[in-house]
């Protein structure tokens, strides 16, 4: 049957009879040359238009066998688009599995690694239930969910190496069995030659060979890089020439390399079972630089190798194809007999059309009743507006309907009919709205985990104070926050630059690391990308690793890690994975172009199924750590940088209190306009407001607290029904995150039809702010830019009351 999973075997010759070795080779070719038919049929799909664009792992079929023999349960894999037969020859994916997430086939069960929602090869295996909670990943081939950015897999490959080193090392995670075996996994790697080229592969490749971790990268080197050779993208056309620094020796650690060619299935075999065993069992680096690989059909569907490549490439490529000299190499060892091979050949042939037919045509069998239920919804307006007859028509003479042409119509025929109510009109009308639901559910659902560990789901507990509460600078409440936490949760974790020894440049982590120790806060090297990285693969293993960035503006150089992958994880994979990470930085009012620290509109617009947190202060921010801890979504924390030496009061219960997501809090009520503020712009705002209340003006200052879910109780549109009037005060660049509050308050809460005049946003010039106290308060909204604005407000809207002022 076209279900069935053929997985590949360890050979072990001093234990193998010669037919149980025959029969192992046999099956390995069987299942690199259905893979390579995979390829050559999947290409056809695309250019007859059935899908949108594919990329295949033909080439690469024989090295991803032998990887695949070493890959054990429990193991992870972080690889790219072209790791198909290594998903086939691990039972990850069944053949009829990869056509189905060729056509993007939604229906569930058909991709079980993203619901329809990525592109062919992009595989993922089930970490956690529909209800958010953790299968044993222990008994699994775990494969985390791929994405397309070329280099991308690296980040969080770090992560899922440096895992199995703490579940080795620190005893006290022994009672997570589900997630580890006394940190035996490996977790393996694989890249193309040309992305090595991308500093993320630098700074992985130098993060693991500094932590020492059992990871182990394999590197497809087909000499080429879409049309662009290897002269023109590594130095010495050989990534493993140039690595060769990191090669460990008896004095000092690093990795162990190897070099295979990629046709040579002995050989692979031989080297994969060595690697494997040295990165499994002595838990350091190893990489596998596998050459003279071929890519006979070229980089994907949009265009041809032919273009490209010389003739003698294109000739070599033809002799050294690596199922080709699988073949010769079982011919001439007498493994196999050319009737036995041509035997498998043509059943491969056979069993992949029929998958690949199979998944075509439960793709349109899944779309046939809604079409066939809109044809006849259609045809019954009709009788009433024979117009519309013919969308009908056209509906039902469309063979291999898609849904969106199905929808198209419907959509059609409820506006052409608009104004003629009748039964059958009505009839559509439910019928559609009734398909919202489904239709959400398999285009839009799972931006977040949404499990029964949702940051909605945890419990709000009130900070509490007593008579012994004492008033402590605020980087002290965090302190003892962060103590709370990792002494209730050994899962929790730290790391970033200078968190460790000095416990952070703003001393929130001061001394924690003396008393929880080096593996749970930790150090790291400057390397944004793999921190966050670091981040990602822990979380997805079951712990609760908090990730610093140390400002704000450095999340430039992670962004691309945390918007492909982090951000995208649950919704990209439908909920079968999370990674429950907080990214713990601090930003807005600092002085100088590089420490500025408010581009929120960049995490806006890039970061959606991440939890934005802004917290005034340091209590706040405790609060919504606390929630964090205890929830199972990821998340920023932006601290406010010139708040860690302001006073707070100590809570009592600082380690418990917890702070809920998406609840906005009237600061300061008032009658005449509604305030809208978030971070250290707030006690500015605060401050503004005391002289506007001596000129007889009454401000409403609401803090919003996370901009990531935005007030989904509507504190915001309650206020301005009272008052009528709307300012945004923002650090960011004009029409930034200003911008974003505004569409949130006046279209999503209707907010609009409560007001009485122009609402105003007061934002940050569109430049960084220059150096100096003077640059901050001529770039950055003040006291006076705050009180100037809601005073033309008021003048505006009674000149006689407020007389203008300039």
């Amino acid at each position: 049957m076209p279900n069935e999973k053929l997985m590949t075997n360890t050979i072990d010759a001093s234990e193998l009879s010669f037919n149980d070795f025959k029969s192992i080779v046999i099956n390995d070719y069987k299942i690199a040359f259905e893979s390579r038919q995979a390829s050559i049929l999947g290409r056809r799909e695309v250019l007859t238009g059935k899908a949108k664009f594919g990329i295949f792992g033909d080439g690469k079929e024989v090295p991803q066998v032998a990887m695949a023999k070493a890959f054990k349960n429990g193991d992870w894999r972080s690889g790219y688009y072209r790791d198909q037969t290594f998903a086939f020859a691990t039972g990850i994916s069944t053949i009829k599995e990869f056509f189905a997430q060729l056509y993007a086939n939604p229906t569930d069960g058909a991709d079980p690694f993203s619901g329809g929602r990525q592109m062919n090869c992009h595989f993922a295996t089930k970490s956690v239930n529909e209800d958010g909670s953790w299968n044993d990943l222990t008994q699994i081939k775990n494969c985390s969910s791929d994405i397309s950015p070329t280099g991308g897999q690296m980040a969080r490959l770090v992560g899922l190496a440096y895992a199995s080193k703490l579940f080795r090392q620190n005893k006290e995670l022994d009672y997570l069995k589900h997630f580890s075996v006394n940190g035996n996994e490996v977790a393996f790697g694989t890249i193309g030659n040309a992305s090595t080229s991308e500093g993320v592969f630098f700074e992985a490749i130098n993060a693991a060979g500094v932590l020492q971790i059992p990871m182990a990268i394999s590197i497809w080197d087909d000499a080429y890089g879409i049309s662009v050779p290897a002269k023109y993208q590594t130095t010495k056309e050989d990534i493993s020439e140039v690595l060769k620094g990191f090669q460990r020796d008896a004095d000092q650690p690093g990795y162990e390399i190897y070099k295979v060619k990629g046709w040579d299935y002995p050989a692979l075999c031989e080297v994969y079972e060595k690697a494997i065993n040295v990165c499994r069992e002595e838990h350091v680096p190893v990489l596998i630089h596998v050459t003279e690989l071929t890519q006979p059909q070229g980089h994907s569907t949009s265009g041809s190798h032919e273009r490209y490549k010389s003739k003698d490439r294109l000739a070599w490529e033809n002799e050294h194809d690596c199922i080709l000299k699988m073949r010769a190499w079982m011919l001439d060892s007498a493994v196999a007999t050319e009737e036995e091979i041509a035997a498998v050949e043509k059943d491969a042939k056979v069993y992949v059309r029929n998958a690949q037919k199979e998944a075509w045509n439960e793709f349109l069998d899944s779309i046939k009743p809604e079409q066939k239920q809109v044809v006849d919804l259609i045809s019954g307006i009709a009788k009433h507006q024979p117009e519309l007859a013919k969308i009908a028509a056209n509906l039902a003479s469309t063979a291999d309907a898609q849904r969106r042409e199905v929808y198209t119509a419907a959509r059609k025929a409820i506006r052409l009919s608009a104004g003629f109510s009748s039964p059958e009109r009505n009839e559509l009308l439910t019928w559609y709205k009734q398909q919202d639901k489904f239709n959400y559910d398999r285009y839009n659902s799972k931006l977040h985990t949404d499990g029964k560990e949702s940051p909605d789901m945890i419990a709000v507990v009130n900070a509490a104070y007593d008579e012994q509460s004492k008033m402590v600078d605020g980087r002290e409440v965090l302190n003892a926050c962060f103590n709370e936490n990792f002494a209730r949760d050994p899962r929790l974790v730290a790391f970033g630059e200078d968190l460790g020894n000095i416990g952070d440049v703003n001393q929130g982590f001061a001394g924690l690391q003396a008393k929880y120790g080096e593996l749970r806060i930790t150090d790291t090297g400057i390397r944004e990308m793999t921190i966050m990285g670091q981040g990602i693969g822990l979380a997805m293993r079951g712990l609760k690793p908090i990730a610093e960035i140390q400002y704000l503006d450095y999340l430039i150089f992670a962004l691309n890690v945390l918007s492909d992958d982090l951000a995208s994880l649950s919704y990209r994979t439908k909920g079968i994975q999370k990674a429950p990470v907080i990214v713990r930085t601090r930003g807005h009012r600092l002085e100088g172009i590089w420490h500025s620290g408010s581009p929120i509109s960049m995490i806006l617009g890039s970061l959606r199924g991440m939890h934005l947190c802004v917290p005034r202060n340091m209590t706040q921010a405790a609060g919504m750590y606390n929630t964090l801890f205890r929830a199972d979504e990821p998340a920023i924390v932006i601290e406010c940088l010139n708040g860690y030496r302001l006073k707070e009061k100590l809570p009592s219960n600082v380690g418990d209190f917890t702070v809920p997501l998406g609840k906005a809090e009237v600061l300061e009520e008032g009658t005449d306009i509604t305030v809208i503020s978030y971070g250290s712009s707030l006690r500015i705002v605060q401050e503004a407001a005391e002289e506007l209340s001596l000129l007889g003006i009454s401000v409403e200052i609401i803090d919003p607290q996370t901009l990531l879910p935005f007030d989904t109780t509507q504190v915001c549109v309650n206020s301005l029904a009272k008052t009528s009037k709307l300012l945004v005060v923002d650090e960011d660049v004009p029409g930034g995150a200003s911008a974003y509050i505004l569409q949130k308050v006046l279209e999503e809460q209707k907010g609009y039809f409560h007001l009485d005049g122009q609402p105003k946003t007061l934002s940050a010039k569109a430049h960084r702010p220059p150096f100096g106290s003077d640059g901050d308060y001529f770039s950055k909204p003040s006291v006076d830019d705050v009180i100037e604005t809601i005073y033309q407000m008021m003048h505006d809207a009674n000149p006689v009351k407020y007389p203008s002022l300039f």
